[in-house]
């Protein structure tokens, strides 16, 4: 008599408690005013709810939606049938809301708590949460830069799930450079805009499931300055009000990218104006656009990266099951073929696969929470030195925050298609969906080469080092943990000392930009982003490390748990950090062989 095999839990509900009351303690929000209405109950409150909905009702959907793509005919895209259902249930669920205050209906839950909520729904469908995620975004651009009008007009259909929203910034022949887009804004009688021009890899940017799709969208004043500083940022829906009733607002469907992921929400060629009567609302102030759409931006980049934990993760629990049940070949010395077949878990190659993405993708979650529970403080803390410090230490971990999980992420969805072997390659499994799906996320949302000459230039020297400052000050206090726990010493020291030597680099790189050598600089800006991403994930593991001996010591009857942790940590000190040197050398040095390769050499 077989077993069935056990349903993907997408995320580990007992992992994701430890991170939130063991490694963080979360409910020390609640101390705030912002959060005082609330309290681990209510936390659990959202996370049930959408821990349910993601199993039973989201990840069922998953197959069938990767199956069928949206279509584009007669004009219009068509999504899949299902997201006429699956997006009001969405929108019941309260997340759209669930982080603002209560004067736009929200319940101003911590975003520590609502960003983990998300992750279960990413995991059981990315491409239908992508929906919910995109019209935050817009929405909350709108609440804090938006006219009385225009959040009457956008915001508030949008928070009521009535309408979706999207980020216009890409053209054609821009790409990632902003500074060259040529959409046209032109001021007309009724206090609008008329807005011309085209974009593309629009994300939901038409859909048949609910009214109307508002593009938060960056266009060029007539007249102008060139570069960024000329951007202004405009609310422009597909369909505008006028006497009562929606029109046309002349947006147009110009295409539909045919990708090898995401297939649940299309990204689109879009053409404005073509019959010149695009109407568009002006939203902050005149040429600031670019500056309003970073807080959108920013937000997105921390939701790409809780997109690659969550598809990491859920990769990782079907390659742990399917590890436990595949039987194949007999343990190493036995040679007698009358033996039972033993589970591929207890190869020591196949443990070595499961770890590394273990690691990756708990250590993941762990600093994307990190990133949130900093903004948190940021948003709502008790005063302005809090605020301010919180604030710097955002900005300085979204990057990597972004870029780890989207590039680790995959790596980590490689190797569950590598534990599922001739299977993983097939699509009757999952793995190579979830794979095609997770490599998006080192594109979209700025590329992991932007995210590196984020971090280099200008977040670890922002406020002359104030940033990194911080930072250290947090490893100092997690590290202080960690021996008080009894964690192995070693790793304490190991993590100091690649911080000094992080902070080494930062100081001479700096030098060199101060003295306008800003190439030599950020020439290896990639290979900090790594060597950052390797400390922060460090730090991470031993916060991690320091709750599992905490229980330990206290006798917490799940020792399985918390000895998988401390494995899982001693994997990445033992593997990962040893590599902070080597980066640090090249970024130092400034190590030439690709800046001088010339174009034609290839």
């Amino acid at each position: 008599m077989t077993t069935a095999p056990r349903p993907n839990p997408l995320l580990s509900d007992r992992d994701v408690d430890f991170q939130l009351y063991e490694v963080l303690d979360a409910t020390s929000l609640c101390a705030l005013p912002a959060f005082a209405e609330h309290s681990r109950d209510t936390f659990t409150l959202l996370l049930d709810s959408t821990r349910r909905f993601a199993r039973e009702v989201l990840y069922p959907t998953y197959r069938d939606m990767d199956a069928q793509p949206p279509s584009f005919r007669d004009g219009r895209v068509h999504v899949h049938p299902l997201m006429r259902e699956l997006y009001p249930r969405l929108v019941e669920l309260g997340l759209l809301t669930a982080t603002r205050p209560p004067d736009v209906g929200g319940q101003q839950l911590p975003l520590t708590v609502h960003a983990v909520s998300t992750a279960y729904l990413m995991a059981a469908n990315l491409s239908v949460y992508a929906w919910l995620g995109l019209t935050l975004g817009a929405a909350h651009l709108l609440e804090v830069f938006g006219t009385p009008e225009v959040k009457a007009t956008f915001m508030e259909p949008m928070y009521r799930g009535e309408w979706t929203g999207t980020m216009a910034l890409t053209e054609p022949q821009a790409g990632s450079s902003l500074a060259d887009v040529r959409t046209r804004a032109t001021p007309a009688p009724d206090g609008t805009w008329r807005i011309q021009g085209s974009k593309i890899f629009i994300s939901g940017a038409d859909q048949d499931f609910n009214e109307n799709v508002v593009h938060l969208t960056l266009a060029r004043i007539e007249g102008a300055e060139g570069g960024t500083r000329g951007i202004s940022l405009f609310a422009v829906p597909s369909r505008r009000p006028e006497g009562g009733t929606l029109v046309d607002n002349d947006v147009r469907v110009a295409g539909v990218i045919h990708k090898i992921g995401w297939k649940g929400i299309p990204s689109l060629a879009l053409n404005y104006g073509e019959s010149g009567d695009c109407h568009g609302w002006l939203v902050g102030p005149p040429g600031r656009g670019l500056a309003c759409m970073f807080q959108m931006m920013n937000e997105a980049r921390i939701m790409v990266g809780m997109n690659g934990v969550a598809t990491a993760t859920v990769a990782y629990h079907e390659a742990v099951a399917y590890a436990r049940e595949r039987p194949q070949g007999r343990p190493t010395g036995v040679r007698d073929a009358t033996r039972p077949q033993t589970p591929i878990i207890e190869h020591a190659d196949v443990r070595r696969m499961l770890l590394r993405q273990k690691a990756i993708v708990e250590g993941g979650l762990s600093l994307l929470l990190a990133a949130s529970y900093q903004a948190d403080l940021a948003g709502h803390g008790q005063d302005e030195a809090t605020r301010q410090r919180a604030g710097l230490l955002v900005d300085l971990l979204t990057p990597v925050a972004k870029s780890f999980p989207a590039e680790r992420g995959f790596e980590a969805n490689a190797l569950a298609v590598q534990v599922h072997g001739g299977y993983g390659y097939s699509s009757e499994y999952l793995p190579e969906a979830w794979l095609r799906d997770q490599k998006l996320n080192s594109i979209h949302e700025g590329t992991t080469g932007i995210q590196g000459l984020d971090l280099l230039g200008r977040k670890v020297v922002a406020g002359g080092g104030a940033a990194l400052q911080s930072f250290a000050e947090e490893v100092g206090t997690t590290v202080a943990r960690a021996r008080a726990a009894g964690v192995t010493p070693e790793w304490g020291e190991a993590l100091e000392q690649a911080l000094a030597e992080t902070t080494t680099v930062v100081t001479e790189l700096g030098a060199r930009g101060m003295s306008g050598e800003v190439e030599l600089m950020l020439r290896h800006s990639a290979d900090f982003l790594e060597l950052f991403s390797v400390l922060a994930v460090a730090w991470r593991w031993l916060a991690q490390a320091a709750a599992a001996k905490e229980a330990l010591e206290r006798g917490d009857p799940d020792a399985d748990f918390y000895e998988g942790k401390l494995a899982a940590a001693q994997y990445w000190f033992a593997v990962e950090l040893p590599r902070v040197p080597l980066l640090a050398r090249l970024c130092r040095t400034g190590e030439d062989s690709y800046a001088r390769m010339r174009p034609e050499w290839f």
